[in-house]
């Protein structure tokens, strides 16, 4: 493992099946290799296509791998079978998709609750953890509400908090802003940059927005177009605690994103 590194990935490659008898699979990735130290918020951006989702379903254990390597703490995790697969590698890995996925006949709190209730970790200590979450995203008040009494960014915020409340040491999310208006990404974003800054987490956050890449990443990679390997490494030297709404005029943003933009293409 790379020094200080809780997660890594070595030569990672995958091909979906030809599409027509005869014809060549398809690479998605290939040889991709990178690593993440224990606390980093790390975000990836790239070309649309380029199997950034694959990837982090591939890290999560939902997905087989037709090459390569994921360690997580120096312990490799199966990939070439799917009957051997753990997704969320026993609790260690939480994954935050695109859609909030939350469970409709189960209100706002009864969503947080839930990964507790099925760990058999649900008593009074980790109830006051979830409550005290609830709060911190400005959900107080809503927790009897049902999915469908929220708004889109409530329900991202009980999405976040649903993961957090378990405690993983990697957190991996799937842009999990995209499907919310302007105002309510940077309240999302300034959100997660809060709860990231208590407890330090781990965030694997990958997104085609390279201004929220800046914003959030202590680092940020370019992956190329697919087949999708590291295309270049950008370090965030901008200080934390940041603000959301005054970095874009920051002179290091600017660099890093004209920079960034150049090799997304």
């Amino acid at each position: 493992m790379a020094a200080g590194a809780i997660l890594e990935i070595r030569g990672l490659a995958k091909r979906f099946r030809a599409r027509a008898p005869g014809a060549e699979s398809p690479w998605i990735i290939r040889d991709l290799s990178f690593s993440v130290r224990e606390g980093e918020l790390l975000t990836i951006v790239g070309p649309s296509g380029a199997g950034k989702t694959t990837l982090l379903n591939m890290i999560a254990q939902t997905d087989t791998a037709s090459g390569g390597e994921v360690r997580f703490r120096a312990q490799v995790a199966p990939l070439g079978d799917a009957k051997a697969l753990r997704p969320g590698l026993s609790r260690q890995i939480g994954y935050i998709t695109q859609d909030d996925n939350l469970l409709p006949w189960r209100t706002c709190l009864g969503n947080v609750l839930f990964p507790l209730e099925v760990q058999g970790r649900l008593d009074g200590q980790t109830r006051a953890r979830a409550q005290s979450l609830v709060e911190a995203v400005g959900l107080a008040g809503f927790e009897n509400h049902y999915p469908h009494e929220l708004s889109g960014g409530m329900r991202k915020r009980t999405s976040l908090i649903r993961t957090l409340v378990y405690d993983p040491p990697v957190i991996l999310m799937d842009e999990p802003f995209g499907a919310v208006d302007a105002q309510t990404r940077a309240l999302l974003q300034a959100d997660l940059l809060r709860l990231w800054g208590e407890g330090r987490k781990t965030i694997v956050f990958v997104t085609h927005d390279i201004a929220e890449a800046i914003a959030l990443g202590d680092r940020t990679l370019v992956l190329s177009r697919a087949p999708a390997s590291v295309k270049s490494e950008h370090l965030i030297s901008i200080p934390r605690p940041r603000d959301i709404g005054g970095i874009l005029t920051r002179p290091e943003f600017v660099t890093l994103y004209q920079a960034i933009r150049a090799e997304v293409a």
